[in-house]
């Protein structure tokens, strides 16, 4: 179905994507270190999950419109930057310590939280869709045939390695932070470092323009 020499140099192109760090890793780690472990395995599992998404649009062809559609692109762009803002404001104004009296029930809903806000996040980055339009079709062979399959293929394997890297990051951030959390000063200076992330995040996707 696929040409093995081209998946194979995908396979080290994409794993060395996997491993530079991004926007998508920041946020990640972000979110381990609010909400430890399992709230940062959560957002990897979110962010791969867009992913999903982004790769079966891409093999559509629907993510091809971002490119012939530049005020559709914009729109997604100020709507996502919009997004990961309001992540930072409540990060900023988050005065919680865990095991605190009340907050012992939270561990379910924070985990969906966790989840949808790593899916959101990343569903709302253009420049996904961009990338997947540019980069998975370098390792198709259309002489083969069945080049939406191939895409699919491309595109499920960088979700998989994606989550595998950004699952064990964010579960090593979670796991450090968490010890940290203990004193309510560290925990305060930890919701300012990610909702300092979660800004400069916001600003680099609205800083930006499509090349």
């Amino acid at each position: 179905m696929v040409d093995m020499s081209l998946y194979a140099a995908f396979l080290v192109a994409a794993f060395a994507l996997c491993v530079t760090p991004g926007p998508d890793l920041m946020f990640i780690v972000a979110m381990g270190g609010r909400g430890g472990p399992a709230a940062g395995v959560m957002a990897a599992f979110g962010v791969a999950c867009a992913m999903l998404v982004h790769a079966v649009a891409a093999a559509l062809g629907l993510s091809a419109l971002f490119t012939a559609l530049p005020t559709l692109y914009h729109v997604l762009r100020w709507a996502g930057a919009a997004y990961l803002l309001y992540l930072a404001v409540k990060a900023f104004r988050d005065r919680s310590v865990p095991g605190e009296e009340g907050t012992g029930g939270a561990v379910g809903p924070g985990l969906r939280r966790a989840f949808w806000q790593g899916a959101i996040t990343n569903l709302l980055n253009p420049k996904v869709i961009l990338f997947n339009v540019a980069f998975l079709p370098q390792f198709v062979d259309p002489s083969l045939g069945r080049v939406q399959g191939q895409l699919l293929l491309l595109g499920v394997t960088l979700v998989v390695m994606g989550f595998l890297w950004d699952g064990s990051v964010g579960l090593l951030a979670g796991r450090l932070t968490s010890f940290l959390r203990r004193s309510a000063r560290v925990n305060r200076w930890l919701n300012i470092v990610s909702g300092t992330v979660f800004t400069g995040l916001a600003v680099r996707l609205v800083a930006t323009s499509p090349k």
